[in-house]
């Protein structure tokens, strides 16, 4: 359902789930009202300026929503793509702004079509009755509407009588896919000048009145708690405001972010050890393998295939680091920063303060790279409590070395896996897994990630008989959250590998045994697209190999061939990489290949090299110089992406290739070297 919204100008109202008398932080004139029980909000404002106006309740990460969204309104307002602003919508009080599980195209893909749709009937209608015209003769094109006597009037000389129009003299309903001329077209960002000009804001750059970079000591384990402090030092240095003592560090507030270094530095602090001093790698892997379920009875005269795979801890590592602007005042609160999930950080922050909700003003900023990280909100909650504190605006910012030893990160698991083959198939498939929990987090810092969904496994994606499967855990006091692909980064990796395995005791190809077991058309026919595309089973020098895998999730599948060179078993080096996806409707094809060649990336990362080691209760790594994620020279000298279309609803995009990318470099790997790689990464 669509609303008119009462306004100077022509405002469209889409509720996808707000009842509130207005969508916060929308565009229109004072007055306007909104109404609706769904799941989201979308209003659409044209400006007399001849602009388009859309405030996206979500997040840009750099996935590319700003310019998808963008493009469906440009397609069914016959709108130039430059006269289409997406931006981001502030903190509501109710309705959906949950950015993740690769669902923003998805959710929003309907909504915002018959959004501009319901518009453009009404400018259409507007411009009829100017002239005195049948609505139907006239058409739409860059922004205006236009008639067969070649009269054209902008969409913004419109808007104010169209704001006026209840009923259209012509149809709403969006156009049907044959008539797409935006949706489907490869497309620059909207925002790339800007990105690569260094224009694009994010809460670092922002000039918040009088707000003081604010950084924090932290101790050297994790949830290490403070003992005693002696500030004298670090307050007598120059450019320092304040120095406040929060829950997990001491805050210091300074002139320039330097000055706020220094004085950190300058700090003398006594710390007591974290809870989980006593634990290292070794103990951790082997408590884990220990709460992995036990495996059932296997099927009478099945011969059996197992494997068993540990996976470790990885950090999220945005390359922007975590920064929140906060002026928190005794009855009032504002903050900007990047994030996810803006009711939530809103709500948590409101009760922190001991304010309504209502109080409590919330900014969504742009962020530079998420991968879920930004799901929580750890850096705003500091922001808040420094700024009530210091009674004073403040720019927090979390250092590199902070984010990796003290940050949320994708939990470490163990899985073990058996495969039951008799008479050249499989007739039985368990997997059973084991991962770390967080447990309570008595600093008060634990703040919620919104991702639950049931694990995927490979019994749903191939014709593999009796499957079963079970999880387990133990719980630590190790701040985590959901990493890009969530759960089926490790399982779908775990599961491809034993996948090959089971080929290989059958003497099958990999690639013939995957098409001959896959239960959907969509991932065979993805499989075939990447093997073909990728040439898959060409002959190839000693030490270098083809691994394939795939993936089916979020109404999406995947496939990916990777090629390695391991000549050098310890310094491999993925040297191609062909990915095959079917995503349902592709709004932006070049977005969708953007994304794929980063879920590649995230897998070479995985597999190889990236990974955070736990010594004594304290997370080793710091910075990229020892936090090995992929760069230029690891990254895959050819990258093809190639799209399998297949019309329908879109699917999601963003997480799908990270574990068909991952499980296709440790098979590659494995073919290259003779071993079968069990512990991830594998230079961990």
């Amino acid at each position: 359902m669509v609303y008119t919204v009462t306004a100077a100008t022509l405002t469209v109202a889409a509720p996808l789930g707000c009842d509130t008398p207005r969508a916060d932080g929308a565009t229109a004139a004072p007055g306007v009202l909104v109404t609706g029980t769904d799941d989201e909000m979308l209003v659409l404002e044209v400006t007399d300026a001849n602009e388009v106006v859309v405030r996206l309740p979500r997040v840009e990460v750099g996935q590319g929503i700003t310019t998808a969204v963008a493009m469906m309104i440009a397609e069914e307002l016959d709108a130039r793509l430059a006269d289409v602003r997406i931006p981001l919508a502030d903190a509501r009080g109710k309705g959906n702004q949950y950015t993740g599980g690769s669902s923003s195209v998805s959710s929003l893909y309907g909504p915002a079509r018959q959004l501009a749709a319901t518009a453009r009937a009404r400018l259409v209608t507007a411009a009829a009755r100017r002239w005195r015209l049948p609505a139907h003769t006239l058409r739409t094109w860059n922004t205006r509407v236009v008639a067969r006597d070649g009269r054209t009037a902008t969409f913004g000389s419109l808007t104010a009588s169209a704001a006026r129009i209840r009923t259209p003299d012509v149809s709403s309903r969006p156009k049907p896919a044959s008539r797409h001329r935006v949706i489907g077209r490869p497309t620059t960002r909207i925002d790339a000048r800007d990105i690569v000009t260094g224009a694009a804001k994010y809460a670092g750059d922002l000039a918040v009145a009088g707000a003081k970079p604010t950084v924090v000591a932290r101790p050297p384990t994790l949830r290490g708690r403070l003992v005693s402090l002696d500030d004298t030092a670090a307050r007598a240095l120059p450019g320092v405001h304040a120095v406040v003592r929060i829950p997990g560090g001491v805050a210091v507030v300074a002139d320039t972010f330097h000055h706020a270094f220094q004085a950190r530095d300058a700090l003398r602090i006594r710390w007591a050890d974290g809870p989980l001093v006593p634990l290292s790698d070794k103990e951790i892997r082997a408590r884990l393998r220990a709460a992995v379920p036990r495996l059932g009875t296997p099927p009478h005269g099945s011969t059996q295939i197992e494997g068993e795979f540990a996976f470790a801890f990885v950090s999220h590592a945005p390359m922007e680091v975590l920064t929140a602007v906060a002026d928190v005042r005794s009855d009032r609160a504002e903050l900007w920063f990047a994030t996810q999930t803006p009711m939530d950080a809103r709500e948590a922050v409101a009760d922190l303060l001991g304010l309504s909700r209502t109080a409590v003003r919330v900014h969504v900023t742009r962020g530079g790279g998420s991968f879920g990280r930004r799901l929580n909100f750890d850096q705003a909650i500091e922001a808040a409590l420094v700024s009530r504190a210091a009674h004073r605006p403040v720019k927090l910012m979390w250092s590199r070395n902070d984010d990796i030893r003290h940050g949320r990160m994708r939990p470490a698991d163990h899985h073990r896996i058996r495969a039951g083959v008799a008479g050249g198939r499989v007739v039985a498939f368990q997997h059973m897994t084991a991962s770390v929990r967080e447990s309570s987090d008595e600093q008060g810092l634990t703040t919620r990630s919104g991702v639950v969904r049931p694990l995927p496994s490979a019994g749903g994606l191939y014709n593999f008989g009796r499957v079963g499967g079970d999880s387990g855990g133990i719980e630590l006091p190790v701040p985590l959250g959901a990493w890009r692909s969530v759960d089926s980064g490790t399982m779908r990796t775990a599961e491809e590998i034993v996948v090959d395995d089971i080929a290989r005791a059958l003497g099958r190809d990999p690639v013939a045994f995957r098409r001959d077991t896959l239960r959907g058309k969509a991932v065979k026919a993805v499989l075939a697209k990447a093997a073909a595309a990728g040439r898959w089973g060409r002959r190839m020098p000693a030490g270098t190999a083809q691994g394939v895998a795939v993936h089916e999730e979020y109404g999406s599948a995947v496939a990916c061939l990777a090629e390695i060179d391991a000549t050098d078993p310890k310094n491999p080096r993925v040297t191609k990489v062909v990915m095959a996806a079917d995503v349902g409707t592709v709004v932006n094809p070049r977005g969708l290949q953007a994304q794929l060649m980063g879920t590649a990336v995230d897998g070479i990362s995985t597999v190889l090299r990236a990974g955070l080691h736990i010594d004594r209760g304290a997370v080793r790594e710091g910075s990229f110089a020892d936090f090995h994620y992929a760069r230029q020279r690891h990254a895959p000298l050819e990258f093809e992406a190639h799209v399998v279309p297949s019309g329908g609803d879109p699917g999601g995009a963003g997480e799908l290739g990270v574990p068909a990318a991952a499980g296709a470099v440790a098979n590659a790997y494995a073919r290259a070297t003779g071993r079968k790689p069990r512990s991830f990464p594998l230079d961990f």
